[in-house]
């Protein structure tokens, strides 16, 4: 398909255009939280870390931090664990209902958030648990575990199975052709699928508000102090903190959802020879 200049610049417009769009609000927020009023205005009066310091020295903002990167890391080891497990049994075995089975895992991704945290929120009223962490891991680990799945799967599903056969014809068993041949076909998508799942939760706040009960974590914080218009310039700070660091997992998993492993496993990489 030959491209004309014009379609060529035309393309690379709107390429710009959704660009701005979806960061010049973010870029106009982070530039606040350097502000050294506490008023938001345009032109900012000048620069300062003040606000950064005071969100750090606010022991609210340490707890729901803290709060929030063990619940997140807590629903990523189980997303790892059952996502994982259910992209190898969908990817091996056929059997009957593996479509609604596998429309079931997706499901919870696709509802609006308040749906399923009204869900949750019902379930465990009726069962009388207490709100806490755990109720939280829960809820995050609905749509965690799709994320996994679905990177799982898709790496599995690339894989040729002939590299599995050849492990098995070597005299590999099965922790063998696991560990020399399926890990490494997958590792990376483990990790992604990890990293993405972490950066998901981390800034999660719809489901989290039906499921925390009266703990806070960091965007429930945020959405609590923006409501209230309270230390609107700590707020900035924290949101861009918030912002860097949902950055880092998911340009990690980005790099790492290549599909290089999947070249580089060979039949003759079992060890089982």
């Amino acid at each position: 398909m030959i491209e004309t200049r014009g379609a060529k610049i035309g393309l690379w417009a709107w390429a710009l255009i959704v660009i701005a769009f979806l960061w010049i609000p973010l870029v106009t927020m982070g530039v606040y939280a350097f502000n050294s009023s506490n008023v938001q205005s345009w032109p900012i009066p000048g620069l300062t870390l003040h606000w950064f310091s005071e969100a750090w020295h606010d022991q609210e903002v340490r707890d729901a931090l803290w709060l929030s990167v063990k619940a997140g890391l807590a629903a990523t080891a189980v997303a790892l664990l059952l996502g994982s497990l259910a992209a190898f049994v969908l990817s091996r075995y056929r059997f009957f209902g593996q479509d609604a089975i596998s429309f079931l895992f997706v499901l919870p991704i696709a509802l609006p958030g308040i749906i399923t945290g009204m869900a949750l929120n019902s379930f465990f009223t009726f069962w009388a648990v207490q709100f806490g962490f755990w109720t939280i891991v829960i809820g995050h680990a609905t749509f965690c575990v799709v994320i996994v799945l679905n990177n799982v799967l898709a790496r599995l599903r690339r894989t040729s199975g002939s590299y599995f056969e050849a492990s098995a014809d070597l005299g590999a068993d099965g922790w063998q052709t696991f560990r020399y041949v399926t890990f490494p076909a997958v590792r990376t998508a483990l990790v992604a699928g990890g990293l993405l799942a972490f950066a998901l939760s981390w800034d999660e706040i719809v489901v989290t508000y039906f499921t925390a009960g009266a703990q806070n974590t960091l965007p429930l914080l945020i959405f609590g102090k923006i409501r209230q218009g309270q230390e609107l310039p700590i707020v900035n700070a924290i949101a861009l903190f918030v912002i860097v660091l949902t950055f880092v997992p998911v340009y990690i998993a980005q790099r790492l959802t290549t599909g290089r492993d999947v070249e580089r496993t060979s039949p003759g990489g079992t060890g089982a020879a």
